[in-house]
């Protein structure tokens, strides 16, 4: 199982200025790199790609969805937004070898209202069609969406794995599968184990962290149990520490990010490294 770290843990938005942070990753001992475009226009793909390349660092790709990239808005201009966004970082995925491009690809973070079920059913209705769209076309570039469910505070759509696997089945494609985020998970599910059981091989990326989205290890999250239903799924995709050190205000808004989560970025990543490198590398499997 690979480990990995997001490009959040240092900087938001991710541009060219910050490769630096390729090298920290590797040096700590992490296996991938997860790219978190919130700029398409600010990635240098040719750049990326040679510089892990040349250190054997892996690449992931994850997505930030704000009002303008809801794919199920009531406004048609925002759906065609998200969907053309949704596939120029597809293209990213495919040129930076990713095997995925993960996120809430449904909605809109930090949309969170009670409406009705008509309106709910207009809205899943919206999303369904553009979702079907990108999955046809991340089939074509070799890559596999990730669906990932956010908590309630962050969203009103999809927050359980049941929630995703019920709306990804009704596209039933082996390039729509689902992404487990710790964090969420550790707040809506009964049994994060038993959701991981659940996913099967429905489960196309894993982002582990703490329950505070601290440092992994320092809080409650059942790290060994996790790591234990991952090898019993038979699961082969990496586990990625995605956390914020130094969020935008529209980032740090969107995931009510309002104090220092470690010391410094650079701590965390050191510390994460070590720990993940003794859950899921030198203690592999527990039974």
């Amino acid at each position: 199982m690979k480990i990995g770290i997001s490009s959040f843990v240092w900087v938001s938005p991710y541009t060219a200025d910050h490769i630096d942070i390729l090298y920290k990753a590797k040096d700590y001992g992490y296996d991938v790199m997860e790219i978190a475009v919130e700029d398409v226009a600010s990635i240098d793909v040719k750049q990326l790609k040679k510089v892990a390349q040349r250190i054997g660092l892996d690449l992931s790709v994850s997505g930030a969805f704000g009002t303008e990239r809801d794919i199920s808005s009531e406004h048609s201009a925002y759906r065609k937004i998200g969907l053309s966004y949704i596939k120029d970082c597809i293209q990213i995925a495919n040129e930076l070898e990713s095997p995925i491009f993960g996120g809430p690809l449904y909605a809109a973070v930090g949309k969170t209202r009670l409406v009705t079920k008509e309106q709910k059913e207009l809205e899943r209705n919206f999303c369904l069609e553009n979702l079907l769209e990108a999955t046809q076309y991340a089939k074509e570039q070799g890559i596999v969406l990730a669906l990932e469910p956010l908590n309630r505070f962050e969203t009103d759509m999809i927050n359980t794995v049941e929630q995703a696997l019920e709306l990804i089945n009704q596209i039933d494609d082996p390039h729509l599968k689902i992404l487990l985020d710790t964090f969420h998970a550790n707040i809506e599910e009964k049994s994060i184990l038993k959701s991981i059981h659940l996913l099967g091989d429905k489960l196309a990326h894993v982002q582990g962290n703490e329950n505070d989205r601290g440092t992994p290890g320092t809080g409650q999250v059942d790290w060994s149990g996790i790591r234990d239903a991952l090898n019993e799924i038979g699961y082969q995709g990496s586990v990625i520490l995605e956390t914020f050190g130094s969020p935008s205000k529209e980032l740090a808004r969107a995931a009510s990010i309002w104090r220092p989560l470690a010391e410094s970025s650079d701590i965390l990543a050191r510390d994460g490294a070590n720990f993940y490198t003794e859950i899921f590398k030198n203690n592999p499997l527990q039974l």
